[in-house]
């Protein structure tokens, strides 16, 4: 998608908005496996909530701004929602 929105669509600021937060997610879930600590580990799984929910955010301004088809919004965008369920899930198990 990043590649698509510089060089297809000339978009610098938002595709590297959804670029960071997006990959952040992953990186965040990794280190929350790797964490020393059951706390550790649900902060981290917070922490990649929170970046889905802004990946979701940057989505919306995308789609919105005429940068990103219908078709893809409803794809990605399905499949962010999808992942935040995910991490809603494991986090509230934590809270309980």
């Amino acid at each position: 998608m990043y590649q698509f929105l510089t060089v297809e669509k000339h978009e610098t600021i938002l595709s590297k908005q959804v670029l960071r937060s997006g990959t952040s997610i992953g990186a965040n879930v990794r280190e929350a496996i790797r964490g020393q600590s059951s706390a550790d580990f649900y902060s981290r799984l917070n922490i990649s909530l929170k970046e889905a929910s802004e990946t979701e955010y940057w989505l919306e301004l995308l789609y919105e701004s005429g940068y990103i088809s219908k078709e893809a919004f409803n794809s990605i965008y399905s499949d962010c929602q999808e992942l935040i369920s995910i991490l809603v899930a494991i986090t509230k198990h934590n809270s309980q």
